[in-house]
């Protein structure tokens, strides 16, 4: 995988402790709608976010060990909060504009082209993610579609939404997940058919060894 911007930061254990939502005086608006492609962020968190920020279609606890991760499918994208003895490190896909906490945002990019990305905690937790936006003419997006409702007959979590009305098919939102002793991944996949372009994001998260 090619890194850029390779982030080598060490961040001490009360920085990635969990916050209740009373202890946040700021309130935002929930995005409810799916954005345009262009408008659409990465950003990890050193801390979980509140779920009322979120219109969630879909929503998965999975534990494992001394790990366990929350993994949702929003109206922007998805939202993966990971947890391991007092450490949260919580990954979402948004819109730019949707306002969120800067407090304890450790990475932040616009979701265009191919990127990777890491980051390394105290403790050796290890975070890596990597993504690229794909676009495609209509007859291989709409065929890529129907491959995504293949896949997920068979295992994952899968959310098709409405039609803005310029397409017969609505968008739609693909998670799939590995749970192992030392390391959890993500594979999401989200599509755009009026961009007719499709956003894929693989991440990890590593225990030490």
């Amino acid at each position: 995988m090619r890194v850029l911007g390779n982030y080598n930061r060490t961040y001490q254990r009360d920085h990635f402790a969990n916050k209740s939502p009373s202890q946040d005086a700021e309130i935002y608006p929930v995005l409810s709608t799916r954005p345009k492609i262009a408008e659409l962020v990465f950003q990890l968190y050193g801390r979980s976010l509140h779920p009322e920020l979120f219109e969630i279609y879909e929503s998965r606890t999975i534990r494992r060990g001394k790990y366990e991760a929350d993994i949702q499918i929003t109206s922007a994208g998805h939202l993966v909060s990971w947890r391991y003895e007092g450490i949260t490190l919580t990954e979402i896909a948004t819109a730019a504009h949707h306002p969120l906490p800067k407090k304890r945002r450790l990475m932040s990019h616009r979701l265009k082209g191919d990127r990777a990305d890491q980051l390394e905690c105290r403790g050796g937790i290890k975070y890596e993610v990597a993504f690229s936006l794909e676009p495609a003419n209509a007859e291989r997006f709409f065929t890529y579609q129907k491959e995504l409702s293949l896949q997920a007959t068979r295992q994952g979590m899968l959310h098709q939404f409405d039609s803005s009305g310029r397409w017969e098919t609505g968008a739609m939102s693909y998670i799939n997940v590995e749970s192992r002793d030392k390391i959890f991944r993500v594979q999401a996949f989200h599509t755009f058919p009026d961009d007719c372009a499709v956003l894929r994001i693989q991440s990890s998260f590593q225990l030490p060894k």
